[in-house]
């Protein structure tokens, strides 16, 4: 079963859940702020994606920018920007598209294609 990670009042979010509807496409559906990833899952689709774990925060965030992460993370390694990543949902870019090929994080109808 797919899984499709969101917030439901980020407008991203919105048009990638019509994009899966609109293809018919099956997809279990997860809250990141209510139930947030937790790290091990966190690293499960980081590795699955074969995407820079940088990809997997939400840069454009409130809390990102709060914490200046911007110019934090250069200095952290992967095992400490995992363990940030699983303190707060909010913190985790969105929405993720998880499926047996592989894992999007962020709408890329392009790669969400290949991945369904």
């Amino acid at each position: 079963m797919n899984l499709f990670v969101e917030y439901p009042k980020c407008t991203t979010c919105q048009k990638a859940r019509a994009w899966l509807n609109e293809r018919g496409t099956a997809f279990e559906s997860r809250h990141i702020k209510d139930n947030p990833p937790s790290r091990k899952e966190l690293e499960k689709w980081w590795k699955k994606s074969k995407l820079p774990l940088k990809r997997f925060f939400n840069t454009s965030g409130i809390l990102y920018k709060e914490l200046g992460l911007s110019a934090k993370l250069p200095a952290m390694g992967e095992s400490e920007q995992l363990d940030l990543l699983a303190t707060d949902g909010m913190l985790v870019k969105r929405p993720i598209l998880v499926t047996p090929k592989g894992v999007c994080a962020g709408f890329k109808p392009e790669i969400w294609e290949q991945l369904l």
